[in-house]
């Protein structure tokens, strides 16, 4: 091996130990193993599972990480792969992750589910009562509150899941739910089209809540003070001077 071959292992190495640990491999990551363990626990033939579900919402769209369709009910399922503490009360906008003694706040993932339960519920049109709302958490994470059953840690959902023995579909019911969801699931230039529209109205809207394309920091908005421009909003990093990200509204 020479010297060549060395180096760019060794960026490698770098690029792979950088991709795991950002939140985009992360989030796969726990997907990843949402369907591991659903395949080896769940019936397939009673269970039937999809996954990165897109559909249309009356303010563009929302993504489903896990669906699963029975005859005892349809199971929306949202997954969180972290680790540490976790602190939440079902009623609470925020939930906090420490870790290593650091702390991180974070959606309630039970507000963000329901606005995913609400979408099947519409899309299908079916009872509230049939749609269930799921979270696990599936990386190495402690809940440190009491939480809901319907949150649940390592292979809980699957216990969750199965805890519902009543029939509330037939198996014709079921196949139809299934054909209803393909037909009505967006698709990939349908979802690039409604992104594109969302970042417009992001970007022209003061009192979206924005990151910096550069750290990742929050977006704040500031006036200009001085010079031609006196007077005008803009965009602007809130590390600040840290990053001099700034971005003019609409």
């Amino acid at each position: 091996m020479n010297q060549s071959d060395i180096i760019l292992l060794v960026i490698a190495a770098v690029v792979i130990g950088w991709l795991c640990k950002t939140r985009w491999f992360k989030g796969h990551l726990g997907e990843w193993r949402v369907r591991l363990i659903s395949w080896v626990t769940l019936d397939r033939n009673i269970y039937h599972r999809l996954d990165n579900i897109m559909l249309r919402t009356p303010d563009g769209a929302t993504q489903i990480d896990h669906l699963f369709v029975s005859r005892f009910g349809v199971f929306v399922l949202e997954t969180k792969n972290m680790q540490g503490w976790i602190f939440g009360r079902e009623e609470d906008s925020k939930w906090t992750q420490n870790i290593y003694g650091d702390t991180y706040k974070f959606q309630n993932p039970l507000r963000q589910n329901y606005k995913h339960a609400k979408a099947i519920e519409n899309a299908l049109k079916i009872p509230s009562e049939t749609v269930h709302s799921v979270v696990a958490f599936v990386g190495k994470s402690t809940f440190k509150t009491n939480m809901p059953p319907n949150v649940t840690s390592g292979t809980g959902f699957i216990s969750y899941i199965k805890s519902f023995q009543s029939q509330v579909f037939t198996e014709e019911q079921v196949a139809g739910l299934l054909n209803e969801i393909e037909t009505k699931r967006l698709k990939s230039e349908h979802i690039l089209n409604i992104k594109h529209v969302h970042n417009l109205k992001q970007r022209s809207n003061p009192n979206a809540s924005r990151r910096c394309p550069k750290c990742g920091s929050p977006l704040i908005v500031r006036t200009a003070k001085r010079g031609a421009g006196a007077g005008r909003q803009f965009w602007a990093c809130s590390a600040y001077p840290k990053c001099r990200f700034t971005q003019n509204i609409a």
